[in-house]
């Protein structure tokens, strides 16, 4: 999917859940970007074979198996996505937390309630 495609689809999960705000716009956009560059990432992985270890050879000439750059960057860009999902409540525990947080009352301050008294 593209940035587009990814935009529209965080922000429906975010209303079904009923953590979107406004203000989340640029956050949503943000991990739209994310989204979009780990497809491309999986799409290129995928075209050049799959392979999770690929031979690298070095500067001296010696050639070792060593983790595909591409599924490297794939697992850098999915933990990147997770904590975005996580902050939006996207996920178990970040949807607990916001729904906490929203649930817990906020205390009063006790000057601000003896003025409500006089009033």
């Amino acid at each position: 999917m593209d940035r587009d495609e990814w935009k529209a689809r965080i922000t429906a999960c975010c209303e079904l859940a009923g953590t979107y705000r406004a203000w989340f716009d640029e956050i949503i956009a943000t991990l739209a970007d994310i989204l979009a560059r780990r497809d491309q990432a999986m799409k290129v992985f995928e075209e050049t074979g799959g392979e999770v270890l690929v031979e690298h050879t070095n500067k001296a000439g010696a050639t070792n198996l060593e983790q595909n750059p591409c599924l490297r960057l794939i697992n850098d860009l999915n933990r990147d996505a997770l904590a975005y999902w996580r902050d939006l409540g996207l996920t178990p525990a970040g949807l607990k937390r916001i729904d906490e947080q929203a649930m817990k009352q906020k205390k009063k301050s006790a000057l601000a309630e003896a003025l409500k008294g006089l009033g």
